[in-house]
This record gives C-alpha cells, sequence and structure tokens, in this order.
C-alpha cells in the first residue's frame, strides 16, 4: 500500500521559511512590475484545452494535464503555461487599441517534467507587452526580466540573445526547406550539421541553403558574431532585419554579459517571431528567466496583435539563492490584560512579528528567531532582551 505522504515524482512540498521567501519575492517582483505600468490579471487554473494552445505546440500539449468537465462532457486542461491565457485576455477580452501591458503570477502544472531536475509544479510569474512590434518593447522586456533577478539577489546574472528570424529568413528562401521547418530548427538548435545535411539531401535543397545552414551552427559567442554573420550569410532582406535588431539591443544593453546564438531557434518553427532571450546564473543549471517575441498568437482568439514578454519560476528562482534565514520576533505571554493586548497590537502594526504563547506551548519555530520578549512592568509592558535565542 503507498504511504498518504507519498507526493507524485517531481513534485515536492515547500516549507515555512522556503515558502515566506518565495511569497516575498512575488510581492516584490509584481511590485515592481507595477512601477512600469504593468497591470495584474489572474486567468483560471482550468479552461477548455483547446484555448490553452498555440497551433502546432507538441510539447506544451504533452505537459498539459487533461481531464473532462463534468458540466460540458469537453475536455480541459489545467495550464501548462499562462502566458497564452494572458494573450486571450488582451485580444479577447480588453479589446484594447495601442500597448496593454501585462503581468500575472499562479501556479502552472506539468504533465511531464521539463527535464531530469525540473518540477512538475511551478509558480509562474510574468510580464508581456501587446500592441508594439518595435524593438523598443523588447528592450523595455528585456531590461525588467534583469532588473527581475538581480532584486532576487541573482549576482551576474548573463543575458543569451537568438533570433529565429535569422534560421526562418534562410529556410523560407529555399522552397524544398517549405514543408522542413520545424526540423530545421530542431536539427540547427542542436547544432548537427550532418543531420542539416541529410534533411537537406533528402528535400533536394539548394547546395547554397545547406552551406549557410550549416555556417549559422557556427555563430556563436560575444558581440562578433553579429559582423561574422553579416560577411558568411546571404544578404536576404529578413536576415538583415534580424540582426539590426539583434545589434539594437546589443547597445540598448551596455551593461549586461551577452551571449549570441544564432543556431538556437527556441521553440518551433512558427512561434516565436522576433528576438528570443535567456537569462542564465550560477548556482541554477537551467536558464532563470526565458522570453521574446510572439506576435499572432492572439489571432486564435481574434486579434493577431504583436506580443513580447517574459516568465520565470520563482520556486525555481528561490531554490538557488542563499538558505532563507530566520526573521526576528517577539514572545508574549498568555494573559487578558488589556495592556497587553495593546502593546502587542501596537507592535504589530508596525511590521514587528509577536508570537502570544499559548498556555503551555514550548516554543521551538524555525522560522522565527526569537530574540525579545514583552514582560509586565510596573507601568505596564515593555520589550526585554532574551538571555537567549529560542
Amino acid at each position: 500500500m503507498m504511504s498518504s505522504w507519498l507526493l507524485p515524482e517531481n513534485l515536492s512540498d515547500v516549507l515555512p521559511a522556503e515558502a515566506r521567501r518565495i511569497e516575498e519575492l512575488r510581492r516584490e517582483l509584481l511590485d515592481l512590475y507595477r512601477t512600469y505600468g504593468f497591470e495584474l490579471v489572474a486567468p483560471p487554473m482550468v479552461e477548455y484545452l483547446d484555448s490553452l494552445m498555440p497551433a502546432n505546440d507538441e510539447a506544451l500539449r504533452l505537459r498539459t494535464c487533461k481531464l473532462v468537465d463534468q458540466l460540458s462532457g469537453l475536455t480541459m486542461g489545467v495550464r501548462a503555461d499562462m502566458t497564452i491565457q494572458v494573450s486571450r485576455i488582451d485580444a479577447h477580452l480588453l479589446n484594447r487599441e495601442g500597448v496593454t501591458r501585462l503581468c500575472y503570477c499562479g501556479p502552472v502544472v506539468h504533465a511531464r517534467a521539463a527535464g531530469l531536475m525540473a518540477d512538475r509544479e511551478l509558480l509562474q510569474i510574468g510580464a508581456e507587452i501587446f500592441g508594439h512590434a518595435g524593438v523598443q518593447a523588447d528592450i523595455e522586456s528585456i531590461r525588467l526580466a534583469l532588473e527581475s533577478v538581480r532584486r532576487a539577489g541573482v549576482r551576474q546574472p548573463r543575458l543569451d540573445l537568438n533570433h529565429p528570424g535569422v534560421g526562418r529568413a534562410l529556410v523560407d528562401a529555399d522552397p524544398a526547406l517549405a514543408e522542413a521547418g520545424d526540423a530545421v530548427f530542431d536539427l540547427l538548435s542542436a547544432k548537427d550539421a550532418p543531420g542539416l545535411e541529410a534533411l537537406c539531401a533528402e528535400c533536394g535543397a539548394r547546395a547554397d541553403s545547406l552551406a549557410a545552414l550549416r555556417t549559422l551552427t557556427t555563430l556563436y559567442g560575444g558581440l562578433p558574431v553579429l559582423d561574422r554573420a553579416r560577411e558568411c550569410l546571404p544578404a536576404l532582406p529578413a536576415l538583415r532585419a534580424a540582426l539590426d535588431d539583434l545589434r539594437t539591443l546589443c547597445a540598448a544593453l551596455p551593461d549586461a554579459p551577452i551571449a549570441l546564438d544564432l543556431a538556437d531557434m527556441g521553440g518551433g518553427y512558427g512561434y516565436h517571431s522576433g528576438v528570443m532571450f535567456a537569462i542564465y546564473a550560477a548556482g541554477w543549471h537551467d536558464a532563470l528567466v526565458r522570453g521574446g517575441r510572439y506576435d499572432g498568437i492572439g489571432r486564435k482568439f481574434g486579434r493577431a496583435r504583436p506580443a513580447t514578454g517574459f516568465s520565470l519560476d520563482l520556486r525555481k528562482l528561490s531554490a538557488g539563492l542563499p538558505d532563507a534565514q530566520p526573521i526576528q520576533a517577539i514572545r508574549a505571554p498568555w494573559s487578558d490584560d488589556p495592556a497587553l493586548t495593546d502593546a502587542i497590537r501596537a507592535l504589530r502594526a508596525q511590521g514587528r512579528v509577536v508570537i502570544q504563547a499559548l498556555p503551555g506551548e514550548s516554543q521551538r519555530p524555525d522560522e522565527f528567531f526569537v530574540d525579545q520578549e514583552l514582560a509586565a512592568t510596573g507601568d505596564g509592558w515593555a520589550l526585554r532582551p532574551l538571555d537567549g535565542a529560542a
């Protein structure tokens, strides 16, 4: 018989100190996003499956838990990502003209863990900008993402940039590759030059297309990568525009350590439409933040809007930070004395933690460091230090 306390694989409880820090991070970041003009939305945990899925995103479909709605008989999904929901809110419910900035925070659940060390339940927080197609929205999004991890205490975050428009331009320039876009993107991301050669041979792609794709797998590193790309790749307008966007971004972020990988196509061929980015830091095995441009996702909800943004998992972010430390607290005895009640109320109004011991209680809280107590004096109740910390 399975123990009643055993949790499913890749799911875990969050204990007091860690849970407190995650909540503090949530408040800190949502308050930060508000200072940038982002409005908070809260979509439901469960929706009809179709509304949770962008077109042809098989990876997201596999990560989504399914269930049957007992009222309608239709299939519903437990959200595995909140970005699509926020796009629905922008396109269908708010239906505004011009720029809309929306932020969000809530749990998401994955049917399958995204990696060996990944959890299946995340606390996703993010910010999205709708209605502006220019690179300026991408700059704002990246700046806010970098500020988010800095506010959390992450030291020396590294920004990785790429633009699927580079690879897409090469694919679109050769009709023989028209039906193989997703496969080409997968091979480029894996830097699988032999695989690209075999695929191009199978499709009958031109020799210059294969040469350009093979070159693309070598274009990664620092800012000189952009100059090498301009010299080595075909002078296609869409490709040059993508490189120009990346150069503009790099110039706007002079203080951020930047790495470029022009072969990293991210997701599928049709999902991301512009600049993509990820933020890494020492202490985390995977990207802390992922984001980018995904114009047109709102089309399935009636409005194809320009969109860019990012998201991160607060549980993952907190797990890589130094251990959460206990916070200072005050001990108070149990008493019906109105003066004690008033003293406790005044301290709590100041934001102080006051733990009033119940009769017979032996206080050993892991979450708090108790170094003071309220003690009776001739004039009422006053704080005094404890001889030892409890």
